[in-house]
């Protein structure tokens, strides 16, 4: 008992040998052989029949804010675009899905051929042509987007965008070349609407006319109204009817003082002599005698001649005799009489105020002509007012007409040039996304398969030994002295060999 105790502690006291490690290989070489073969056996299809026929091009997308455009407005300048703000994860969201669009992957698709590989399921789709055609193109666009790959770069404004596919290398470069272009397309005609210029430019072409004939109104009117300015002939007239009513006002008061001056020298003059004495001097009528004496010696003379002719009753006779008695009672009339010589003048009391009111009335008829004259012309003034008021107002509206269509064209002219710089720049592709890194051609595939192959031999030995050891695990014979020592707690007499058995 006790050698057999000694034996049983030696036993399960022995150490771990590499012999013991590696034993489970030897015992399951067969499985190990086979699963390192098939793991190989399949690495080296995948290497050389699928890593080295599967191409992937690769592009970069920037996404910036360089380019701003006016805004596109109708205000009267050209509105600047604001302040460019830092891009947010929501813009480059909004880029990766429009890289993404399902209308530019079916173009791709139709550009590269993509829709013309055969499928096994293609009996499944639609008899019509056009219907099975459509049906392989929504097919492949489906394909292309899960196998298209748009990713953000982290902490950055660059897309990666990605696409591998079996077969060509040219296939994939076209995939994303097409979408390239298709994407910077489609980014400018959302950016900007489409026939904008055209628009500006029929405006402008508008406005101008409109422009031209606002001016030509504008002349035929100052040639029609005979007037150039009735705004400022308006303002001027104001001021003279102003200073005219201010003479008529000063005129009527004149008038007045001449009516009231007038009664007073009427009044005057009835009360004032028109002549004055200023000599008298009394005197007999010897002059008178004298002219009646000579009368009276001339008739009797006359008298005398007669009586010499004819008789005394005859009638030239009588009437010398009645003028001869006419004479002598003359005479004695003219001896009674006593003749007083006055000198007069004129008064220079009247004189003055007859002539001071000849001039007054002279001056009052002068004042009344003017003020009448005056408010005619006030009349007339008011009159011509109101039709430089029509006129201005006239005036006014074809001329705010005419600004309004120049500021219109000069609005419409500066946005059309604007659109055309827009238009250049979309032109020459300038936007606010660029590509940053074009696709092309890929020259190598893009996994190694001589990589691939080793990786594959790496797991081929990994898988080997794995199934040696779970084969092991899972074997529930004893295999040595030593586990049935261990499992079974009992010493073990005798051990023989497989091989010697």
């Amino acid at each position: 008992m006790p050698n057999q105790k000694s034996a049983g502690n030696r036993a399960s006291t022995r150490e771990t040998t590499m012999r013991d490690l590696v034993a489970p290989l030897f015992r399951h070489r067969r499985l190990v052989t086979g699963i390192f073969a098939g793991t190989v056996a399949l690495s080296l299809i995948v290497a050389w029949g699928w890593a080295a026929r599967y191409y992937q091009a690769k592009m970069q997308v920037l996404v910036e804010q360089d380019r701003a455009d006016p805004t596109i407005s109708t205000g009267p300048e050209g509105t600047a675009a604001p302040p460019l703000k830092p891009l947010t994860t929501d813009q480059i969201s909004s880029e990766v899905a429009l890289l993404q669009g399902d209308d530019m992957l079916r173009t791709v698709v139709d550009n590269c051929g993509l829709s013309r590989k055969k499928s096994t399921f293609d009996f499944l789709l639609p008899k019509d042509p056009a219907e099975h055609q459509a049906a392989k193109t929504e097919k492949a666009a489906i394909r292309l987007a899960s196998a298209l790959s748009v990713e953000a770069e982290k902490n950055s404004d660059v897309i990666n965008v990605k696409y591998g596919r079996l077969g060509s290398p040219e296939t994939p470069a076209c995939v994303l070349q097409t979408l390239s272009t298709l994407y910077l397309e489609k980014h400018l005609t959302l950016r900007r609407p489409p026939g904008s210029t055209d628009f500006f430019e029929q405006q402008s072409d508008k406005y101008r006319k409109a422009l031209a004939d606002a001016e030509s109104r504008l002349a035929q009117f100052s040639q029609q109204a005979g007037v150039a300015a009735p705004d400022e002939l308006r303002t001027d007239m104001a001021q003279q009817v102003a200073s005219t009513e201010a003479l008529l006002y000063q005129t009527k008061q004149a008038v007045a003082g001449d009516e009231q001056r007038i009664k007073d020298e009427e009044t005057q003059i009835s009360a004032v002599p028109d002549r004055s004495p200023t000599q008298e001097v009394s005197n007999a009528a010897n002059i008178l005698l004298q002219q009646l004496e000579t009368t009276l010696l001339t008739a009797q003379n006359n008298r005398q001649q007669l009586l010499m002719k004819y008789d005394p009753t005859y009638p030239l006779v009588q009437e010398a005799d009645k003028e001869v008695a006419k004479t002598e009672d003359a005479i004695q009339q003219a001896e009674q009489t006593k003749f007083v010589n006055q000198t007069t003048d004129r008064d220079p009391t009247y004189e003055l105020l007859r002539e001071d009111l000849a001039k007054t009335r002279a001056d009052l008829a002068a004042q009344q002509a003017s003020a009448t004259s005056l408010e005619g012309g006030i009349q007339s003034m008011h009159h011509e007012m109101v039709s430089l008021d029509a006129k201005a107002l006239q005036q006014a509206a074809l001329i705010r007409e005419a600004k309004a269509d120049e500021d219109n064209y000069l609005l419409y002219v500066t946005k059309r040039e604007q659109e055309r710089a827009s238009d250049a720049l979309d032109a020459k592709r300038i936007a606010d996304v660029a590509i940053a890194v074009p696709a092309t051609i890929p020259a190598l595939p893009a996994f190694s398969p001589i990589l691939v192959s080793f990786i594959g031999f790496i797991l081929a030995i990994c898988a080997a030994v794995s199934s040696a050891f779970v084969a092991d695990y899972l074997d529930p014979s004893f295999r040595t002295p030593e586990e049935v020592i261990d499992v079974l707690k009992i010493p073990v007499l005798a051990s023989m060999p497989r091989r010697a058995a």
